[in-house]
């Protein structure tokens, strides 16, 4: 069984920290620190324990924020542009998930010390990540907090980079929302022209993330960027960027999405659409197959994706679009597609019994489907 995600923040690495701090500085008790931040930390969930290291350090650092912030920094671990895939912290310095909860004292004391904050978030984002503690920035002051986003989005260090596309994310997963920019990402959209070909692939994964993002409440905007990084001829790794981008939309249907990936409406007929079974019993899999039928002499590219209406508890349906394959079809060619679908326990979804349907969606555009019944 997999060791829990929340021991990352463990005895051993608490004290690691509580040693490199103490060893820059004598006002710094690291005997006490340890003890007050492992005092309770195995009933603690992941961020509860990076909350219950924050206020260790809140009582153990300086208490003037500047010198506590420097105190912190000259903790860091040399080394500013490895892999964060390898967190371990050694006798160099902190990285790794110690510095959460140092970015968030920054966050949480330093917005009124704004660009020297900015700047000390600069040096911890190439050790762990301080996409979350950024935020709190960007929502106070937009426009300075994006005077240090444009430069970032330049920099020579390529986790700076990706702070500068990931931070600003207006719906980042289990950050604080940029309300700012979820009504208006116009701000953005500069910083991700300037990162879309950035050599790093985990720069360029960020930018997509970004415009997914955005995409949720500017659809349209999105679309039409995605045609202009598209015009011309574009190489794989922008083509794959724009694509990851636009998962949402594509799956949508977002017909102006689908004109800039070059998918039209599509000449094609349902020739038949078969379930294996008509009653599914929940913890089991439904398997499908479709036949296609091409009614062009031309070959077609076909983004093939399939709809499953789930039943709720209102007896109402919900539809929930599933990639399937795209396919390019030739001329008057006819193609069989099968998958299997499973309704086996999620964490993000409560299955109700009864009639649901599956539909087949062809380019944004749906072709036929059936019913089943799902036994719960």
């Amino acid at each position: 069984m997999p060791e829990p995600f929340k021991n990352l923040f463990n005895p051993t690495m608490i004290a690691q920290m509580g040693a490199h701090l103490a060893r820059r500085s004598d006002r710094f008790d690291g005997g006490a620190f340890t003890q007050s931040a492992t005092e309770g930390l195995e009933a603690l969930e992941l961020k509860q324990r990076s909350n219950h290291i924050l206020a260790a350090l809140e009582a153990a650092l300086p208490v003037d924020f500047i010198a506590a912030s420097n105190l912190l920094v000259s903790a860091l671990h040399p080394a500013d542009d490895v892999d964060l895939s390898d967190q371990s912290m050694d006798e160099h310095g902190i990285r790794g998930w110690a510095v959460m909860p140092m970015a968030d004292y920054i966050a949480r004391h330093g917005l009124d010390h704004f660009d020297f904050s900015m700047d000390v978030l600069r040096e911890m984002t190439k050790r762990m990540s301080s996409e979350f503690a950024v935020r709190p920035f960007l929502d106070r002051d937009p426009e300075r907090a994006m005077k240090h986003v444009r430069k970032w989005a330049r920099d020579d260090n390529y986790h700076v980079r990706r702070l500068a596309s990931e931070g600003t994310r207006p719906r980042l997963p289990w950050g604080m929302r940029l309300a700012k920019f979820v009504a208006d990402p116009a701000p953005v959209l500069p910083v991700l022209e300037t990162l879309k070909d950035d050599p790093e692939d985990y720069v360029r994964r960020s930018v997509a993330n970004n415009l997914n993002d955005i995409a949720k409440d500017h659809p349209d905007l999105v679309a039409a960027l995605a045609g202009k990084w598209l015009a011309g001829k574009p190489d794989s790794r922008r083509k794959k960027l724009v694509r990851h981008a636009c998962r949402t939309l594509i799956k949508q249907g977002h017909e102006a999405t689908l004109k800039a990936f070059g998918y039209v409406e599509p000449q094609v007929s349902l020739t038949s659409l078969s379930l294996d079974r008509t009653k599914v019993h929940f913890g089991h899999d439904l398997r499908l197959s479709a036949q296609l039928l091409s009614e062009t002499n031309s070959d077609q590219e076909l983004v093939v994706d399939y709809v499953v209406h789930h039943r709720k508890a209102n007896g109402q349906t919900s539809p929930k679009v599933f990639k399937w394959k795209t396919v390019k079809l030739p001329g008057r060619a006819e193609t069989r597609l099968e998958k299997t679908h499973s309704f086996k326990p999620i964490t993000t979804r409560t299955y109700y019994g009864g009639v649901h349907r599956i539909e087949i969606q062809i380019n944004g555009l749906g072709f036929g489907g059936a019913e089943f019944d799902l036994i719960v």
